[in-house]
């Protein structure tokens, strides 16, 4: 199962470092705006990379699907 977005928005302090690692050009003060919400990522995707509208939701909804993947692997890891 993938995270979704009211996960992310839950678990906003373990996700911004991965988000951090996907876009590194977002700064922590962009981070502090998105707070975990969807529509905020977007606009700074848009606006700090040049994405359209569309390409920019695409990679945040792939960003989240991955952030669920990553989350569930360092749970395997540290239960090892």
């Amino acid at each position: 199962m993938f995270m979704n977005w009211d996960q992310i928005e839950g678990k906003w302090k373990q996700a911004k470092g991965s988000l951090k690692q996907q876009w590194g050009k977002l700064t922590d003060d962009d981070l502090d705006v998105i707070a975990g919400q969807r529509d905020k990522l977007v606009g700074k995707l848009q606006e700090r990379y040049g994405y359209a509208k569309d390409e920019a939701q695409r990679k945040a909804d792939e960003w989240v699907k991955t952030a669920g993947e990553d989350s569930r692997e360092s749970a395997k890891t540290a239960r090892r």
